[in-house]
């Protein structure tokens, strides 16, 4: 489902025209409702840059949200994936930023960089897996989320538009449902099956009858 196609359901679901703006709305509360909800292959970025011998900090990319994994990559190509801890941990188990050798922490430090433990003693290459919001199905038309789960977004829209629209607490109560419902088969994907193989972990099983 495109924009547009999303859009003419919402006002035929609703029977009432919104504005281009009210839909826009309506739309990108959903999104960022599902997107800070389930993590799906659709939210994840990598990036690779350089770590400066003697400097402590690593900028962020501006799209940044959350982070998966931060490896250091020396000259032969190992991986050395670095370990997760506080600025706190960071400060105290490294109070001396001259003190240097290989990264073996790092912490957000504030939105735009992150802090590694110990300071780097050579020039290293990083490589960042990170959570970020895609572009909305507003501005791009055609999305992940659209093409692949429709029915959440606009499950999720119509809640938004029947509370705008002041409806009745019992038809805001059946697309919330309507909308959990579909939430809950999303997380059927993403906390299920995306994690999981058939060698390793079987076909998924129902008991019979």
């Amino acid at each position: 489902m495109n924009y547009t196609q999303l859009t003419n359901s919402i006002n035929e679901l609703a029977e009432y025209t919104f504005t281009a703006e009210q839909i826009k709305l309506f739309v990108q509360q959903t999104e960022k409702f599902i997107y800070n909800m389930y993590m799906f292959p659709a939210l994840r970025k990598n990036m690779t840059g350089n770590i400066t011998s003697g400097l402590q900090y690593l900028s962020l990319p501006d799209d940044f949200i959350w982070t998966y994994s931060l490896a250091v990559i020396d000259a032969s190509d190992n991986y050395t994936f670095l370990v997760n801890k506080d600025v706190n941990f960071i400060r105290e188990a490294y109070p001396n930023n001259n003190s240097v050798a290989t990264p073996k922490h790092y912490a957000l430090f504030d939105k735009d960089s992150i802090i590694l433990g110990p300071t780097p003693d050579a020039t290293y290459r990083a490589e960042l897996h990170y959570g970020y919001y895609p572009e909305s199905i507003v501005t791009a038309n055609t999305t992940w989320l659209g093409d692949t789960f429709d029915n959440a977004l606009l499950n999720g829209s119509m809640v938004e538009a029947a509370r705008f629209n002041k409806l009745e607490e019992d038809i805001v109560a059946n697309y919330q449902k309507m909308f959990e419902q579909s939430m809950k088969l999303l997380g059927n994907l993403t906390t299920g099956r995306l994690r999981s193989d058939t060698y390793r972990s079987g076909q998924a099983r129902q008991p019979a009858n």
